[in-house]
């Protein structure tokens, strides 16, 4: 019996000579990841712990990110402790202006690559997956015993392969094909699994794309996405990263707990209803929805893929009056090269506001929460009750195209009438 992927990254990390799932395993950390709200959290339980010193400095990044930039007092000494403590053990830190929000980091500046083992205090970093690495996310305290052992006790996850087939539409992309999964499975349909991606639709997804995917897998409730390297994977890491890596996939005879399909020729642009993920629709089946606040940001839905479909459809038009829209790229460096695209200015011109990189909104910290009464269409991955603001707010999650149209429009419409000049 063969293999999956994830089951070869397991068994590549551990001490086994066999891994089934469920099995709980210890496996090695290849890196260890938090942020400001985490990371000081974990610190403080390795001092509870005594430990003085990291595994391998090396191999820890910290991110101020969630609050960036410190929206008050408590959150500005969260980033210090974050800050000074990083700094006393000798790991990697990226303050705000120097790096952005942390899995859009850890990606573009080569800390990832396939067949990895990333742990991090964040729930998305299952992100990581897009590169063919394991992210998982865990609690403080599993970071604060990854940080001073580096391992952690694992189940093996199964894995429920997606088969990609066709080509995407006009204004289809890797959100939807994610949101298409969970409209399948529901928010608990991939609890203690791997989503694995497969397929020649899922090969034809940029890096960009393949992100937003993994990204949304733990709202399944997956361990993590997944997609075995290729070609595409190989072209993004060059001049990123020296650190090596091979391309692994399922063995032929794996055994998968689960097949499901999603056909892009068929699919239509998605969009998740108040007040879960799993709560999918058609783009079509919704429009006419009042839109008071549009957000274009998130780890996965702030690159610079996305940042190029949202003004697409904003060229030559200007957010509608009842409406505010917020851009948020996801890191400095996708801030730079939307900056150096005119594609800020663009943004600026139609009426939006443009935000430093952070979290912010995302998670309901600032920089753009709801009141209540307000409905919002957001490019990010949650959109619980309360969860940008307001517990009386409504968030519907869309891909870039569907959010920009939004703000022109006022409401909710698919972008392909707002590109005619309907409504203009």
């Amino acid at each position: 019996m063969g293999y999956t992927l994830s089951e070869k990254i397991m068994l590549a990390h551990c001490g086994e000579d066999h891994v089934v799932p469920g099995q709980i395993v210890m496996i090695r950390c290849d890196l260890v990841m938090a942020n400001d709200i985490t990371g000081p959290v974990a610190f403080g339980q390795m001092e509870k712990m005594g430990a003085e010193r990291v595994f391998d400095t090396s191999k820890v990044v910290m991110v101020a990110d969630h609050f960036a930039p410190a929206k008050d007092e408590r959150s500005a000494i969260l980033q210090q402790r974050l800050k000074q403590r990083s700094l006393e053990l000798g790991v990697t830190f990226y303050d705000q202006g120097r790096g952005g929000i942390e899995h859009a980091v850890l990606v573009e500046d080569g800390w990832v690559v396939p067949g990895m083992v990333l742990v991090g205090g964040d729930s998305h970093t299952c992100t990581h997956g897009a590169l063919g690495a394991f992210g998982t996310g865990v609690g403080s305290t599993d970071v604060a015993y990854c940080l001073v052992f580096g391992e952690l006790w694992q189940a093996v996850p199964g894995t429920i392969q997606v088969h990609v087939s066709g080509e995407k539409g006009r204004f289809v992309t890797g959100k939807d094909v994610i949101l298409a999964v969970l409209a399948q499975i529901g928010a608990g349909g991939g609890t203690n699994k791997t989503l694995e991606f497969v397929g020649p639709g899922a090969e034809a997804l940029s890096i960009d794309e393949r992100l937003a995917v993994a990204n949304l897998a733990v709202e399944a409730g997956a361990e993590t996405g997944i997609f075995p390297a290729d070609a595409k994977t190989a072209e993004y890491l060059e001049g990123r990263t020296d650190r090596p890596w091979t391309a692994e996939r399922s063995d032929p005879d794996a055994s998968f707990d689960r097949h499901l399909q999603v056909d892009l020729d068929s699919l239509e642009p998605l969009i998740a209803l108040p007040h879960n993920p799993e709560n999918v629709a058609r783009v079509s089946d919704v429009t006419g929805t009042p839109v008071h606040q549009v957000y274009l940001g998130n780890c996965a839905n702030g690159t610079l893929t996305d940042l190029r479909q949202a003004a697409e459809v904003l060229r030559g038009h200007f957010v509608h009056p009842r409406t505010r829209m917020i851009v948020v790229p996801a890191s400095q460096k996708v801030y730079r090269r939307a900056l150096a695209e005119g594609l800020l200015d663009l943004f600026v011109e139609a009426g939006a506001s443009v935000s430093t990189p952070t979290c912010g909104a995302c998670f309901g910290g600032h920089m753009g929460v709801l009141a209540p009464g307000e409905n919002a269409v957001a490019t990010t991955n949650r959109n619980f009750r309360g969860r940008m603001g307001s517990s009386e707010a409504s968030v519907y999650l869309a891909n870039a195209y569907v959010a920009a149209a939004a703000a022109v429009a006022g409401e909710i419409v698919e972008p392909a009438a707002v590109l005619a000049g309907v409504p203009a």
